[in-house]
Parts: structure tokens; sequence; C-alpha cells
């Protein structure tokens, strides 16, 4: 019975491992997205870091990207600034790698 628990446990412990990493690598994915997004609309400095986090705050509307997506969207379409649906998307899953990649490279320094 103690292998069976044992096991049960190691699965739990790396699920929770798996969902801490998920959940930072979007939240780190979406401030990327909100920095990128920033320089697309001719902000920086302070005004760029500050719009990245309401990128991040908007994640937490409802479960999913599609609240991010549409945030980007519509401040996109507020400044006419011209990216398509799939730019945007595209955006999302190149800057999702990139977020992986840079907690993975943290977590091995």
């Amino acid at each position: 019975m103690t292998n069976f628990e044992d096991r049960e446990k190691s699965f739990e412990k790396k699920f929770a491992l798996d969902e801490e990493l998920k959940f930072k690598s979007t939240s780190r994915r979406n401030k990327l997205l909100g920095l990128w997004a920033a320089e697309k609309m001719g902000l920086s400095g302070d005004a760029a870091q500050g719009y990245a986090r309401e990128v991040v705050k908007a994640d937490l509307e409802e479960p999913g990207e599609e609240d991010v997506f549409r945030k980007i969207r519509r401040d996109f379409d507020a400044k006419g600034v011209d990216q398509s649906d799939h730019q945007i998307r595209r955006a999302m899953a190149d800057l999702l790698a990139e977020a992986v990649r840079q907690i993975e490279a943290e977590a091995k320094a």
C-alpha cells in the first residue's frame, strides 16, 4: 500500500509543480505581451511597464487567454495599431515559449 501512496503523492507533487510553472509562464508571457503591445502603441518607460501590468491583470477576468487577447485587440483598435488577430495570437504563442525558456533558465541558475 505504501508504494501506491508514494506514487500518488509523487503524481500530486508533479501536478502542483506543473501548475505552478503554467501559472508563472502565463503571467510572464502576459507581461512580455504587454511590453510588446506597448511598444506597438508607442509607449515606453513607466507607461509601458504600467500597460504590461494592465495586461497581466486582464488575465484575471476569466479562465483562458481570451480576456488578454480582447484587451490587446481593443487597445490596438483604439490606438489605430495595424496588427491582425493572427499576429496578436502569434505573439502570444511566441512569447509564451519565451517565458518558459526564461523561467527554465532562471531555475537552472
